[in-house]
């Protein structure tokens, strides 16, 4: 079974950029101080077997005017994974833009597009390797926490699919872009997996319904759902699902816990995915907090092996974040990472319980690889 990445273990560094509700803007690259110490973090990562990462760009920062681009927030980090030799998978917008925009308006999908193309035109000429993008990340969840709930900018309420469709466009302006610049590049469609319940009979279909809406941004993108969007079935390029702790829940109801008899296994969430796209996947975040990031670490490996030995092609899981951050909304330090805080000189300690559960399932993984070469190979098949 194809890998689809340099490492089947992928790094993936917080880098949301959006406003919360009292106006301030968060930068976790920043806060994580990977902004400055990215080669560091980049070699930690090689390190621990890991060649690929998943990083971002803030927008906000690039173009503080309209059509002036200033890639110094950036190039340190393009740089670093060049001497690294890290393969970056870049998600150009992750919840922020710049203030001058309407979110709205037609003007944002047309900015967003420029802006898209011209980071395509830098790293072309920076990098010979084929690059990696996700346009706009987590296009569902921003939806909901964006336009239904108004927890994040833009703070609307009841307009969760109009910014659903405005995400859409935007994805589907900056693949064009992208590819207009660069005809190598690979894109991800990253959103969450989620699975709801009915708490009775009579929530059925409410439940239902809501849980298939998990599917609304990748049916718009890949032109199945809204045509008029402008979406092609080959702009959902490879799935990116992102699987946490608290992704399953009763219908307004509490959560659903992995043990619980109505908890559903991620090896069929990954299978339902595979079996309505036909397309690449990969866990594009997963973690947990503190004592739980080995036991979640090792849950998630174990169905992604099951449902490998199914036939899905899950071709990687990418571990998120990978450092310790700040929380967005109370700062508070949240131990999710294989690394915590950097000190001043950019060193960052290992959870050693974590480092100790990767390094028995990147050997897992890569004992499965070779099985399926040796297998391909006496088949007489090309790998």
């Amino acid at each position: 079974m194809a890998q689809l990445f340099s490492s089947y273990f992928i790094g993936g560094f917080e880098c949301s950029t959006h406003r919360r509700a009292d106006g301030r803007r968060l930068d976790l690259l920043r806060g994580t101080r990977h902004d400055r110490f990215a080669e560091n973090d980049y070699q930690s990562m090689a390190r621990h077997k890991i060649t690929t990462v998943r990083d971002g760009l803030r927008w906000h920062l690039v173009e503080q005017s309209a059509g002036l681009y200033d890639w110094s927030s950036f190039l340190p980090q393009l740089r670093a994974a060049k001497v690294a030799g890290v393969q970056p998978i870049w998600d150009v917008c992750h919840y922020g833009w710049p203030d001058d925009i309407n979110i709205w308006s037609s003007a944002f999908v047309d900015r967003f597009a420029r802006f898209a193309g011209a980071l395509a035109a830098v790293v072309r000429d920076e990098c010979r390797e084929v690059p990696y993008y996700c346009p706009v990340n987590e296009i569902s969840f921003w939806a909901w926490a964006g336009g239904d709930t108004g927890q994040i900018g833009p703070f609307a309420r009841r307009r969760g699919m109009e910014l659903k469709r405005q995400l859409v466009r935007a994805t589907i302006a900056a693949i064009e872009a992208i590819r207009a610049v660069d005809s190598r590049a690979r894109f991800v469609s990253v959103d969450p997996a989620i699975h709801i319940l009915p708490k009775g009979p009579r929530q059925r279909v409410h439940a239902e319904n809501a849980r298939l809406a998990q599917y609304q941004a990748f049916d718009m993108v890949a032109g199945h759902l809204m045509p008029e969007l402008g979406g092609k079935p080959d702009y959902l390029d490879i799935l990116g699902i992102n699987y946490y702790p608290h992704n399953q829940w009763f219908l307004n109801g509490a959560g659903i816990k992995r043990g619980e008899p109505l908890y559903r296994p991620l090896q069929d969430i990954l299978g339902e995915n595979w079996q309505r796209y036909g397309r690449p996947l990969f866990i594009a975040e997963t973690g947990a907090e503190a004592e739980h990031r080995v036991p979640w670490l090792r849950y998630v490996c174990d169905e992604v092996n099951a449902a490998r030995e199914s036939g899905v092609p899950v071709g990687g899981i990418c571990l998120y974040p990978v450092t310790d951050y700040p929380g967005w909304s109370n700062n508070r330090h949240c131990p999710t990472g294989l690394l915590g805080y950097a000190d001043e000189r950019g060193q960052r300690p290992i959870y050693e319980p974590l480092a100790t559960e990767l390094l028995i399932q990147t050997a897992r993984f890569e004992e499965s690889r070779a099985f399926a070469k040796i297998q391909t190979a006496s088949q007489g098949l090309v790998p």
